[in-house]
This record gives structure tokens, C-alpha cells and sequence, in this order.
């Protein structure tokens, strides 16, 4: 992913993870209670669902990146490492842990494309090993991350597009998990589960590259995605890096932030109803 994680290494199979399996740090993104019903060997666990933040505030970040090193810390990551993540299948789990560690500067991250799903005979354990913790500071990628500023500032520009992921109900305000519904001004939309075929992992890269460029996605603009949490547009944000899109930024706040503030410019979409 340029002077980030290569695009075209940022997926790994059973295969690539068996190859290389001494050489990486495997982190399991799944709730603990399924992590210690049955987990790859050497697997550690982190749950990044707990860990909501919605202030993209210069002091909000702030705190975030600390947060951020904390965790990775208490996971023994130094950086020199090859880290992979993975969950169930290609989900929100494992992408959003993925974008955190790039974020903050970590240059070999990978997701096992397809989770356990497509684990091929890799066992399942119920042990853990010991960590070492480390004091990991990372250096922040503001290129990977969007604030609220960041975005009003971009509004209508022609060198940026805002990608929303969220569902229908959502986009279309049906369903309003804020103080209100709605969207971003001019965002373009699609549900992120279509990032993801029948079989749990992402679809190959040119099969995305086709149907983000069908969408309107331009390659040569800036992409934010953005959902509820910043967790389904970490999913976006890497299928998007996959597909080839090299200037995306996810929305760590989100609707989150965005749709429980009075301050902020609201669009609200409404669904094309068929001419009979």
C-alpha cells in the first residue's frame, strides 16, 4: 500500500500463513469467548468492538493514538513484526484491527483473507501463549484518517468522495441510531457487505476495482468511507487499498460523531421510487 502495507500482500491465505507462520504475530479480533472456545495456535486475542471512539477532536485523536499504543503494547507488538489479523470471515473485526495498526505506522500488516472459514486444516486451540509487552508507540499516519474537519473542509470538492457503508435503512434515515438520521452531503453509497463474496472472504481485486469505479469511485481522488462506528468503513477502507484506490482515509468518528452534533451539514437521501 505504497509507503503503507502493499496493496497486493495486504490479503494472506492458509497457505502464505502456513509458509510464514514463525515469522508473524497472530492476532485473533474475535469475543473472547470464541477466541478461547477454539483459536489458531499462537494466536493472541483482541476484541476491537469494546474500543469505541467517536471524537475526531485534535484532542480526541489524541487520545485514540494513546489508546492505540496501549493496546498494540500490551500485545508484545514492537514493529518490526508481520502482524495478521482475522475473525470468522472477511468482516469488520480484523480490518478495523488492520487499520488501527497501520494507522499508527506499523508497515507489515496483513488480514488471513476469509478468517477461520478458510482456514483450511490449521487446528484450533483453546491455550494461549505468554506475552512480553512492549512499549509501542508507533508513528501516526494521518493519511489513513479522517476527522470531522477533515471532512467538512472537503465538501463538495472535486478532489475528494465520501463513501457511505452503512445499510440502506441507515443511508436513507429509516433507521437513525444518532440524535438524527441521514447522510454526509454527497455521499455515495453501498452497503460494505458487497466488498465480501458468498465464500467469507473478499472479492479478488478486480472485481472491486469494477464495481467501486461503476459507483463513481474515482482512483485519482481522495476516498473517506464512513459507517456507524468506523469498524464496517475499516472494511471498505481495505477493500478499497485492495482494489487499488491509493488515497483512502477512514472516518473514524462516523455517523457516531457526525449525526449526534448540531453543527454539522446533513443530507437527506431519499429512496427513487419506480415509475410504473
Amino acid at each position: 500500500m505504497d509507503s503503507q502495507t502493499d496493496a497486493a500482500e495486504f490479503l494472506v491465505d492458509a497457505k502464505w500463513l502456513a509458509a510464514n507462520r514463525r515469522n508473524v504475530v497472530l492476532i485473533d479480533t474475535r469475543a473472547p469467548a470464541d477466541y478461547w472456545a477454539g483459536h489458531l495456535e499462537g494466536a493472541l486475542n483482541f476484541d476491537p468492538f469494546p474500543f469505541h471512539h467517536s471524537d475526531t477532536s485534535e484532542a480526541g485523536l489524541r487520545d485514540f493514538r494513546g489508546q492505540l499504543a496501549w493496546i498494540f503494547s500490551a500485545l508484545g507488538i514492537t514493529g518490526g513484526e508481520t502482524v495478521v489479523f482475522y475473525e470468522n470471515d472477511s468482516g469488520m473485526r480484523a480490518t478495523r484491527g488492520a487499520w488501527a495498526l497501520e494507522y499508527m505506522g506499523h508497515r507489515a500488516v496483513r488480514i488471513l483473507d476469509g478468517g477461520i472459514k478458510l482456514a483450511g486444516s490449521e487446528p484450533l486451540v483453546t491455550s494461549a501463549r505468554p506475552v512480553m509487552p512492549t512499549n509501542f508507540q508507533g508513528a501516526p499516519r494521518e493519511d489513513a484518517i479522517a476527522s470531522r474537519d477533515h471532512i467538512v473542509a472537503r465538501i463538495g470538492r472535486r478532489d475528494t468522495q465520501i463513501f457511505d457503508v452503512r445499510t440502506d435503512e441507515e443511508y436513507y434515515g429509516e433507521r437513525v441510531r444518532a440524535r438524527h438520521g441521514g447522510a454526509i452531503p454527497g455521499a455515495i453509497h453501498r452497503d460494505w457487505t458487497h466488498n465480501v463474496g458468498p465464500d467469507g472472504a473478499f472479492k479478488p481485486a478486480a472485481q472491486l476495482r469494477a464495481e467501486f469505479e461503476a459507483l463513481g469511485l474515482d482512483p485519482n481522488r481522495e476516498i473517506i468511507p464512513y459507517c456507524q462506528g468506523g469498524y464496517r468503513s475499516a472494511n471498505a477502507y481495505v477493500a478499497l487499498r485492495v482494489a487499488g484506490y491509493p488515497l483512502v482515509r477512514n472516518y473514524l468518528g462516523s455517523w457516531g460523531e457526525w449525526g449526534n452534533r448540531d453543527d454539522l451539514p446533513i443530507e437527506l437521501p431519499r429512496r427513487r421510487v419506480a415509475r410504473r
